[in-house]
């Protein structure tokens, strides 16, 4: 096996409440600006350890996300080793195949890769993400009737099925890239976090 990986997935964008790209549907407003954050809570890839790390996209998608074409600056988190650092992004770059080597097939082009402090305080659709000085969000769940919190199931997008995805909104969501022209400072915008559970 090439790696095994299991964390936490985190999406915030300039969509609406709730992000149409999760179930296959055009962003809000034609393009999508977004932060994709994956932190690994355990994981090997090709004996590396990695649990502790976090890998985080920066992107921008200019339509329909499953047409792909994303222009993404890549933030791998500084507390990873060299090995660690190699390793993921083996995988990240669909080198070792798999289900992530499906996923960024969407991303066309690849701006930058540095590494960066980065915070992911995100349990049950409610914390915080902090990717150095270019990308900030807070994140606060939706309460359904029973005082749970409301989620999506069998999405486009679900990384492992029966999943569940926290459905949820930024209260501020603020971003910044001059590569890819991203500059948002955006309050109560889309925000989903989900589990994720990779083998190849």
């Amino acid at each position: 096996m090439a790696y095994h990986l299991e964390g936490r997935l985190l999406e915030v964008c300039n969509c609406k409440v709730l992000c149409p790209c999760w179930i296959g549907e055009d962003p809000d407003f034609g393009t999508c600006d977004t932060i994709v954050a994956w932190h690994f809570d355990k994981g090997k890839i090709e004996g590396v350890d990695v649990a502790g790390t976090t890998i985080a996209l920066i992107a921008h998608v200019p339509g329909n996300i499953l047409q792909g074409n994303w222009r993404a600056a890549v933030y791998l988190s500084d507390n990873a080793t060299p090995a660690q650092e190699e390793a993921i992004l083996n995988v990240y770059t669909g080198k070792l195949g798999g289900p992530v080597a499906d996923l960024v097939k969407l991303v066309g082009e690849v701006v930058s890769v540095e590494r960066a402090p980065i915070t992911f305080d995100v349990q049950g659709g409610k914390g915080t993400l902090k990717i150095g000085d270019a990308g900030y969000a807070e994140l606060e769940p939706y309460q359904g009737a029973m005082g749970g919190t409301t989620t999506l199931s069998n999405t486009v997008f679900s990384t492992v099925p029966g999943a569940p995805v926290f459905v949820g909104k930024s209260p501020r969501y603020r971003s910044k890239n001059e590569k890819l022209g991203i500059d948002l400072d955006m309050k109560n915008h889309n925000a989903l976090q989900s589990t994720f559970a990779f083998d190849a």
